[in-house]
């Protein structure tokens, strides 16, 4: 009586690992757009690593693998189906587990984790593959929120408490690193998730405003870092073009470096291969962080605008994936998985065209880097798989037409 009482129709309800993944999606439920673009998005990946190590081959240099990317690829894609055969009742139980897990793994980086370039991020593993705990922290971030704000609606001041302090902990984590990028994409899929949620944009909107006015405090008041007031200091010199240029050699080499490569693409772009990028090879992190460079230059503000498009078609395509489920915990789910890829490319794309503060981040799906490909692959298979499934719910949300 008891198993007829929790399961559906009746049936026993799955124990052991059928509790956690289940195989039974109808292909027709998948949203193949979704998975299309980003196949897409990694064949583009491809094609720009492959061109890069040619470009290296062919000056002498060996610093970008495509055989190495190739096998961060094929570590990754597991992570894809991981997440796409996760039962929604076991991740919905289980949620403060994968949160705590997650932070966990973030509370080892001062311990385990290995400095480079003035940063402790990440963890060394067998096989050269270095985990970055922060990629899979929101994640983990995604799931708890979730399950969190599917039981309220955000409509009382005392509901925002948990949710905040949710998204706090790892962000002051992060922050410790340091890693201001990842802690930059925690705000924008927070709010997001809280808007889906329920809450209203005009509370929405006047978190951002204090948060806006704390950071310029914090800025005026020398709270920051030392790196990061030098690095807000050389942003804001980069806007006079004589400023810039004299510190090319100094502070604003990156963001030189960058700036030269995109406007060096013109209207339709030097060609795979054929960009001062590669062709010098002076731009910092041009597989990685500054990869959006890369294609802005060798595809000119054309192939610029296209991939633009198709990223943004991609995120906003799981979106509205999203708007189209009914249970009210997967739904969270999968847009905050939309905004987690929107908020990486927004990030991306700005540092590289100097909108905002240069700092590391990476662009899923496209850049080089295990975690985030891990992660990137693992938050696609929750989207698609969440969204394919048809669980049955008694969440008011679920008769709303």
């Amino acid at each position: 009586m008891t198993d007829a009482f929790w399961s559906w129709k009746g049936h026993r309800p799955p124990s052991g690992w059928r509790s956690v993944f289940s195989s039974r999606i109808a292909l027709t439920s998948i949203d193949w757009p979704v998975l299309l673009l980003a196949a897409i998005l990694v064949g583009v990946s491809l094609v720009l690593i492959q061109t890069m190590e040619t470009s290296d081959l062919l000056f002498g240099r060996d610093e970008i693998s495509f055989r190495s990317h190739a096998k961060k690829l094929i570590v990754a894609v597991p992570f894809f189906f991981l997440g796409f055969f996760l039962r929604p009742r076991w991740l919905r139980r289980s949620a403060w587990l994968v949160y705590l897990l997650s932070l966990l793994l973030l509370t080892l980086v001062p311990l385990l984790g290995e400095e480079r370039n003035n940063a402790r991020r990440w963890i060394p593993l067998p096989l050269g593959f270095d985990l970055q705990p922060s990629e899979l922290a929101k994640l983990g971030l995604i799931v708890i929120l979730a399950h969190v704000l599917h039981r309220i609606r955000l409509d009382r001041p005392t509901q925002w408490f948990l949710p905040a302090l949710l998204a706090i902990v790892p962000m002051g984590l992060v922050v410790a690193q340091p890693d201001l990028g990842t802690a930059l994409t925690i705000v924008p899929v927070s709010l997001g998730m809280a808007y889906f949620a329920g809450a209203r944009a005009r509370a929405i909107g006047t978190l951002i405003l204090v948060g806006a006015l704390s950071a310029l405090f914090a800025y005026q008041l020398d709270w920051v870092q030392g790196y990061q007031k030098k690095r807000i200091d050389t942003w804001l010199g980069s806007f006079d073009n004589e400023v810039l240029i004299e510190g090319r050699n100094g502070s604003a080499f990156h963001t030189y470096q960058a700036r030269v490569a995109i406007g060096n693409g013109g209207l339709f772009g030097t060609g795979l291969g054929e960009g001062v990028a590669n062709s010098a090879g002076h731009l910092p992190e041009r597989d990685c962080d500054s990869i959006f460079a890369v294609i802005a230059e060798e595809g000119g503000f054309v192939g610029a605008v296209l991939f633009v498009l198709t990223y943004v078609a991609f995120g906003c395509l799981i979106l509205v994936v999203a708007g189209g489920v009914r249970e009210r915990f997967s739904r969270l789910v999968v847009g905050g998985v939309g905004l987690y890829f929107l908020s990486h490319f927004f990030i991306n794309a700005s540092v590289n065209l100097g909108l905002l503060p240069m700092t590391g981040l990476t662009l899923p799906l496209v850049s080089t880097g295990g975690s985030s490909l891990l992660a990137s692959f693992l938050a696609l298979g929750l989207a698609v798989g969440l969204a394919s499934r048809h669980e049955a719910t008694l969440d008011s949300d679920a008769f709303r037409a």
